[in-house]
C-alpha cells in the first residue's frame, strides 16, 4: 500500500502558508517546506519565511536548516524532504509538502533519480570562468542552443540549474529536459493528492508589491546588510534569492534603492508566472482557484478535504 502524501503549491504570495497550517490541523499533518529560501537561517524577511508563532503548533521541517554559505539544491532537498517523509509516517501524521519550487515537488513526488550522471569537474570549472567572464546570460544563451525547453524553465541567472543543464548535455549527448520528462513518467510511490492554489493575475500581482513593500518596512535592508556583514557574497546559493541579490546590488553601489525595489517586483511577478508555467507541465494536479471560492479560506478548506476524502487520504 503506497503511504499518503498532500501538496499544495502555487506561486509566491498566493496565501499558501496560512491555507497549509489550518489543512496540518484538519488532516493531523506535518508540513515540508519546498522552498529554495526558507531553508537558510538568517534570512526570514526576504524568503517571507514563516515565524515560531505563526506554525500555530504545527511542525515544519526544511526551515532554518542550513547556513547561508551551505549549498542547497534538489538532490539535497530530495534526501532531506524523503528523511522528513519518514519522520512524519513514524509519528502517524501525514506529510504535506508546501512551496513553490516546481522541480523541488516534482523531485520527492515521483523520485527522480539524480544519480546516474556524476559531475565533470574540468567541465564545470570551464563553465564557473564562462560565467565569471562574460555573464550568467552568455551561459543561457549556449543552453538555448543545445537544451531550448531547458532554458526556457530556468531562469538565466540562475546560472547553478544553468550549467548542470550544460554539464549533463556535455557528458550524455542528451537533453536534461528530455531526461526529466521521461523520469517524470515514472508512477508515485505515494497515495498523493496535489493541490496547486492560484489567484487572477491581476491581484496576484497587486500582493506581490505589497509583499514586497512590507518586506521593506520590516528591514529588508537591514537582513541583507547583516548577511553581508557575516560574509555573504553573490556567488553563494542564498544570496541568489529574489530580493537578496538586487538590494545586495543597491548596498554595493551598483544601483539605486529604487531601481532595486523596481527589480525585486518585476522580477517576482516574473518568477509567479514561470511558477504557474511548470505547474500547468505537471499531471493529476487539482487546481483551486481563490476567485471561485471567494478567497475564503474555509471553503478552499472544504474543497481540499472532499478531494482527500474521495481520493481515501483521510
Amino acid at each position: 500500500m503506497k503511504k499518503p502524501l498532500i501538496i499544495l503549491a502555487g506561486p509566491t504570495a498566493v496565501g499558501k502558508t496560512k491555507l497549509s497550517i489550518s489543512l496540518a490541523k484538519t488532516v493531523g499533518g506535518e508540513i515540508i517546506s519546498a522552498d529554495s529560501m526558507q531553508v537558510y537561517r538568517h534570512m526570514d524577511i526576504g524568503s517571507a519565511k514563516i515565524q515560531p508563532e505563526e506554525m500555530e503548533g504545527i511542525v515544519h521541517h526544511l526551515v532554518d536548516v542550513l547556513e547561508p554559505d551551505e549549498e542547497f539544491h534538489v538532490v539535497r532537498f530530495q534526501q532531506m524532504a524523503k528523511a522528513a517523509v519518514e519522520e512524519i509516517y513514524e509519528r502517524g501524521r501525514i506529510p504535506i509538502l508546501v512551496g513553490g519550487t516546481g522541480f523541488y515537488i516534482q523531485a520527492l513526488l515521483y523520485d527522480i533519480d539524480f544519480t546516474k550522471n556524476e559531475s565533470d569537474p574540468k567541465y564545470r570549472r570551464y563553465l564557473e570562468e564562462l560565467v565569471q567572464k562574460k555573464g550568467p546570460g552568455y551561459l543561457h544563451e549556449m543552453l538555448k542552443k543545445t537544451d531550448a525547453k531547458s532554458a526556457e524553465s530556468i531562469h538565466p541567472h540562475n546560472s547553478k540549474r544553468v550549467i548542470r543543464a550544460l554539464e549533463f548535455y556535455n557528458q550524455t549527448g542528451k537533453k536534461i529536459s528530455e531526461h526529466n520528462r521521461v523520469e517524470r513518467q515514472k508512477q508515485s510511490p505515494y497515495h498523493f493528492a496535489y493541490f496547486v492554489l492560484y489567484d487572477e493575475r491581476k491581484r496576484l500581482y497587486e500582493r506581490i508589491d505589497s509583499r514586497v513593500d512590507q518586506m521593506l518596512k520590516e528591514g529588508l535592508v537591514k537582513e541583507v546588510q547583516a548577511l553581508k556583514d557575516r560574509g555573504c557574497i553573490r556567488d553563494m546559493v542564498s544570496m541568489q534569492g529574489l530580493g537578496y541579490k538586487e538590494i545586495l546590488a543597491y548596498l554595493d553601489g551598483e544601483t539605486s534603492f529604487e531601481e532595486a525595489v523596481y527589480r525585486i517586483k518585476r522580477d517576482t511577478r516574473h518568477f509567479a508566472k514561470r511558477q504557474l508555467t511548470w505547474f500547468k507541465r505537471e499531471k493529476d494536479v487539482i487546481w483551486m482557484n481563490k476567485g471561485d471560492f471567494e478567497n475564503e479560506e474555509h471553503s478552499l478548506l472544504g474543497k481540499m478535504q472532499e478531494e482527500l476524502i474521495k481520493r481515501n487520504i483521510c
